[in-house]
């Protein structure tokens, strides 16, 4: 019988804390798709100031923010846009961008470190003079944290390259935010200096920031105002969505400060997995609060399912790896109880005060 569970599935599973709750219950709201909902337009006009962007619009998921910026900058049936083998968009969003937007792919390798090499991103940019057979090439597209290598950090400089060899093109660049917070404080760097460069950034809330629901779109007055058009066109205009912004303010104003604990933990637990036998992680590359285990004997399932067994959630990547992710409500006992029970699993090895 499992007497403790320890969530480590994703970052997305937290649940809404008490202030989240009190807020969403007290809630000043009105009708957001006239405009008019006060808790909306407060998230709204707090985001746009803290990413140092003009305009923010609140959308109910990271996979439709990255869809209606795409579609804005890209609003020519045709289009192109460059973006990571990795990337969240081209892999997890159900290829959006193509079957909705008519919109073409145009892949370049990730690097582990989340990169691709800016000599690759040039490379892929279309001739114009071939446009009698090639797609249009009008945006690039970058994730930080990248979450497929890791939750690795894309660094200021890094963007700032990507975002010159984009305006030296007459390109659009987009941020896949969707753990932006989590890279600034990894990196040391205010939010809105790692997107100085970018044309839009999407940002969830629900990830590691600990909100129930929702992301939000930043970027100039005119982008946003199309946003708010294609965020109609595809279902996401909500009415009193005051409930929900009220919850996502309370997270960006309690939760930021809490990710580099959360950072620290994954850490420890890294440190802790690899030294298991029968587990191989690299300790360096984690950054954030992600972690890749790779399962020396390729029993990755089997060991998923014993872990279950004791409580321990998470989620297997393929036959030889799993991927945990910590948010602000796994605690540092969470963590060792987690290690022991994955000591056990792998060697037998039980300890005393491991609760199983």
């Amino acid at each position: 019988m499992v007497t403790r569970t320890v969530d480590l599935r994703s970052d997305t599973v937290s649940k809404p804390t008490e202030a989240m709750r009190a807020a969403m219950a007290n809630a000043e709201v009105d009708d957001d798709v006239l405009g008019h909902d006060p808790s909306a337009l407060r998230l709204e006009t707090e985001m746009a100031k803290i990413m140092g962007k003009e305009a923010a619009l609140f959308v109910p998921s990271g996979t439709m923010s990255n869809l209606i910026s795409v579609l804005v900058h890209c609003n020519i049936r045709g289009s192109e846009v460059i973006l990571g083998s990795k990337s969240h968009i081209h892999i997890y969003e159900n290829g959006g961008i193509s079957t909705i937007g008519g919109v073409h792919p145009r892949t370049v390798k990730n690097n582990e470190d989340g990169t691709m090499d800016i000599d690759l991103i040039e490379a892929a940019i279309r001739d114009p003079r071939g446009e009698i057979v090639y797609p249009t090439t009008r945006l690039i597209c970058l994730e930080n944290s990248q979450g497929s290598c890791g939750g690795r950090c894309l660094s200021v400089e890094y963007t700032d390259r990507v975002g010159e060899l984009a305006k030296k093109h007459g390109l659009k660049l987009h941020i896949d935010g969707a753990r932006i917070f989590n890279a600034s404080v990894a990196l040391g760097v205010p939010v809105s200096r790692l997107v100085q460069d970018a044309d839009s950034v999407s940002v969830c809330l629900s990830k590691g920031l600990g909100a129930p629901v929702g992301s939000v779109i930043v970027g100039s007055k005119s982008f946003v105002a199309k946003a708010r058009i294609l965020r109609k066109t595809l279902g996401g205009g909500m009415r009193q969505v005051g409930v929900l912004c009220a919850a996502a303010l309370v997270a960006v104003q309690e939760n930021v400060s809490k990710l580099e604990d959360d950072h620290k933990k994954a850490k420890m637990l890294a440190e802790g997995l690899n030294q298991i036998k029968g587990l191989r992680v690299n300790v360096a590359a984690v950054e954030t609060n992600i972690i890749y285990i790779d399962v020396v004997e390729g029993a990755a399932e089997k060991l998923c399912k014993n872990l279950e067994q004791h409580g321990i959630l998470i989620m297997q990547e393929s036959p030889i790896s799993i991927r945990v992710a910590l948010h602000h409500q796994i605690s540092a006992s969470d963590v060792q109880y987690t290690l022991s029970c994955f000591k056990q699993a792998l060697t037998g090895e039980v300890q005393e005060d491991n609760g199983i």
